[in-house]
């Protein structure tokens, strides 16, 4: 042990001043955490974290001020604590691209769900890296956080150990955790340690020296009281900044600790990170010729990804319980277990809104991922999507099944709002390709994008392969696919993915003086020159595509799309009752252009 209790005590100190000192800057923050947490941080900063090796991930995120002093005073570059919450400054939850930060976090649960990827990372990748993650009372009532404990427990993570912040509240009063969660996480494969004080430093220190010799990850009760040596220690009001600014004032100059700042300049002295070097990302570019005149999206993709793989991609891909279904399992496949992470698969169960998250950790752990689901069960991992999006991570998502053409499942399989909502995510490539060329287009695409994430849309049903020109430059995210016969266009047609042969349909019932362009990409085509963008969307258009179409309204005069739920049935019939039938669609084209 390098620090004994008395050190500790003062070294927390240290950092609730300093805490402290930041929210009072800003007038804005959390107090209850600082006051009640900072020793569990302290003791892992100080005793055992390595860095460049170890990573700590801060699930109950509303906590950053405390782990920016931490981070502080450990000696790492996180700038002035005056700048917190201040635009430019110290974001008021932990971000990536913060010297220090692993996993950005503040909606609860992501935090947990991060570090289980991260712990998985380090397993895949051979380091013998160990992750530390302090999470609330709140973090374990998400369910995102009892999907990643089963996993973790499933997977034998014995390189992660997970510190509970128990201290029975939460904002609205008692916190509405399980009646009994050390039991239950027990009964997910864990090493449980219950019942340490926050100022037990000796006993904190066991736990965790003893969380390394495990061969299950680890979970450790901390006993802490929120608020802690305030007025209002132990009530759920000292969550927020419910005390006066004179007591925030008289609490920081009682625990300035000048004994406690020069251990810390110890710690920061010691800091050099050794960080390991992240293999970049494999990218093989195989020969993909498709000779198919019928095939789904899903197939033309399982046929690519498998390529990629067999070329030498170095992608750890998985599914929640659904890779024969979306493509996502392939030939070149082999799944990790506990006992051997050498493999390139991951069996998340059925557990989507957990794959996302554990997936963020995996990318942030220098592992590049994908994982598949349907689309319409993208809405479950929705929030993890968004902070991959958020933190620049570029994990890949495989949706399959994209569209009421599903069919007999019925409408709570089919999506209708999933792929129009997507699109509206900053940082996010939607890409819905239509044939063979465009999906190896797309697959190139995701995976050279570095800095953000990227969904591949994909169909469950066969549809007719219409061919890619040869020599167009897919790299606007638009193009021409059948070409007007007249001179003059006097109607665009945009259609994506499915709906491409269908539009093509449309376009020669109305007349020769009609194309369709192909969309892979609204967000490529939508950064395109507007020269392109004008030249390609000539006359009347018309954008067509199974799924909520508002949207569209901003490249489109009119759209043909589905603003209700589906019915079941087999998917020719769905598509014909909810709209896109060609005869019908053609005839209303040519009465709006009258």
């Amino acid at each position: 042990m390098r620090f004994n209790a008395n050190d500790l005590i003062e070294m927390s100190n240290a950092v609730r001043a300093l805490a402290l000192h930041a929210v009072q800057s800003a007038f804005s923050g959390h107090v209850g955490i600082i006051l009640g947490a900072s020793g569990v941080v302290t003791t892992i900063y100080a005793n055992f974290l390595r860095p460049g090796l170890d990573k700590f991930v801060l699930s109950a995120g509303h906590g950053s001020a405390m782990l920016y002093a931490v981070l502080r005073l450990a000696g790492y570059n996180v700038g002035s604590l005056d700048s917190f919450r201040q635009i430019g400054g110290l974001p008021g939850h932990p971000e990536i691209g913060i010297d220090g930060i692993d996993a950005t976090t503040g909606p609860l649960g992501q935090g947990v769900a991060n570090a289980v990827g991260l712990a998985m990372a380090e397993k895949i990748r051979g380091t013998g890296g160990y992750v530390y993650c302090l999470c609330s009372d709140g973090d374990l009532s998400e369910g995102i956080a009892a999907e990643a404990i089963a996993f973790a427990g499933r997977y034998g993570l014995n390189n992660l150990v997970l510190l509970w912040d128990d201290n029975g509240l939460t904002i609205d009063g008692v916190a509405q955790t399980a009646v009994d969660v050390p039991g239950m996480v027990r009964a997910c494969g864990w090493r449980v340690i219950n019942n340490i004080a926050a100022d037990d430093f000796n006993r904190l220190n066991r736990a965790l020296m003893d969380a390394k010799r495990s061969n299950v990850p680890v979970f450790i009760q901390v006993k802490t009281v929120l608020g802690y040596g305030s007025t209002l220690a132990g009530k759920s009001a000292a969550h927020g900044l419910a005390l006066t600014p004179q007591e925030i004032t008289k609490l920081m100059r009682q625990y300035v600790s000048g004994t406690g700042e020069a251990r810390w300049a110890q710690v920061a002295a010691g800091t050099v990170k050794h960080f390991l070097q992240k293999s970049a990302t494999i990218i093989p570019k195989p020969k993909f010729d498709v000779d198919d005149n019928v095939a789904s999206t899903r197939e033309l993709s399982a046929k690519y990804l498998n390529l990629l793989l067999e070329n030498g991609a170095n992608l750890v891909g998985g599914s929640a319980d659904l890779g024969s279904n979306t493509g996502a399992r392939v030939a070149a496949s082999r799944e990790i277990t506990a006992k051997d992470f050498s493999g390139n698969y991951i069996n998340y169960g059925v557990r989507e809104h957990a794959m996302g998250g554990i997936m963020n950790g995996l990318c942030a752990g220098g592992v590049r991922p994908y994982g598949s689901t349907f689309l319409v069960f993208s809405d479950y991992m929705r929030p993890s999507i968004r902070i991959a999006a958020m933190s620049k991570l570029p994990v890949v998502y495989i949706f399959s099944h994209d569209s009421v053409a599903v069919g007999e499942d019925g409408p709570t399989h089919q999506p209708v709002e999933q792929l129009s909502s997507l699109r509206l995510m900053p940082n996010l490539n939607v890409l819905r390709p239509c044939n063979g060329t465009e999906v190896a287009w797309t697959w190139q695409t995701a995976l050279m994008d570095t800095t953000r994430p990227s969904a591949i849309i994909l169909s469950r049903q066969k549809f007719e392969q219409i061919k890619t020109p040869h020599g167009v430059d897919l790299s606007n995210g638009a193009y021409v696919i059948y070409p007007a016969s007249s001179r003059r266009v006097k109607i665009t047609i945009i259609a994506t993915g499915a709906e491409v042969p269908f539009a093509i349909t449309v376009a020669k019932k109305i007349g020769p003086s009609v194309q369709v362009v192909s969309m892979p990409s609204v967000e490529r085509f939508r950064a395109a020159p507007q020269k392109y963008q004008k030249d390609l969307l000539r006359g009347f258009v018309v954008a067509i595509e199974a799924a909520a179409g508002a949207p569209w309204f901003e490249f489109a005069d009119a759209v043909v799309g589905i603003e209700r739920f589906g019915m079941s049935g087999d998917g020719a019939t769905v598509m014909a009752k909810m709209g896109f039938d060609a005869d019908v669609v053609s005839r209303d084209i040519c009465k709006k252009m009258m």
